[in-house]
């Protein structure tokens, strides 16, 4: 009976990854070509037509910023958005969070071990995000960002250059390493 349980458990281990990742993603697809019921002439709507039209949206803005006349509209447009009370901060989070792992200035490039106290044998691991902390009189100090297991959350924190150590590690193993709670890549 204990085998049978196990295998049981083995099974539910493995299928449950699978099946919410493919819930979630069939949810993402019904749901973008909900929005855009697109219906082709003699034919009506046939389903995943709005999400090939998103797919092709979000690629042909993609060529449309890397294109040099067009970047400089779409950067008054930025400019504007990051301007707007309100808008400006929900803007300004989501560009950044994005650019931190996909733009061009990837900010979680540099993972780093940190001691949590001179006397402590405790350690974090992280990202530094600013070298220098000149401009807050902290002339020692550098910014390291901790993200949390299990979740898209952190906490940016501040320590002693001596207590922050470089890992010689991709950040995307890193990062899969924190989120999972150590459980990733082991």
């Amino acid at each position: 009976m204990k085998r049978l349980a196990n295998y049981f458990l083995n099974g539910l281990l493995f299928m449950v990854p699978i099946v919410a990742t493919l819930y979630v993603v069939y949810i993402l697809f019904v749901k973008i070509d909900g929005l855009l019921k697109i219906p082709l002439p003699g034919i009506g709507v046939i389903p995943g037509v709005g999400f090939l039209a998103t797919i092709i949206i979000i690629t042909l803005t993609g060529f449309l910023v890397s294109n040099f006349l067009t970047k400089k509209l779409l950067l008054l447009f930025d400019g504007l958005m990051s301007r707007l009370p309100l808008v400006k901060i929900l803007y300004g989070s989501i560009k950044d969070l994005l650019n931190a792992f996909a733009g061009e200035k990837k900010s979680f490039n540099r993972p780093v071990l940190v001691k949590l106290g001179s006397d402590s044998s405790a350690h974090v691991l992280g990202f530094i995000t600013c070298d220098s902390l000149d401009k807050f009189g902290l002339d020692e100090y550098l910014s390291v960002y901790v993200p949390q297991s299990y979740n898209f959350a952190g906490q940016l924190l501040v320590f002693p250059r001596d207590q922050v150590h470089p890992l010689d590690t991709a950040s995307s193993d890193l990062m899969a390493f924190i989120v999972s709670g150590g459980v990733a890549g082991v």
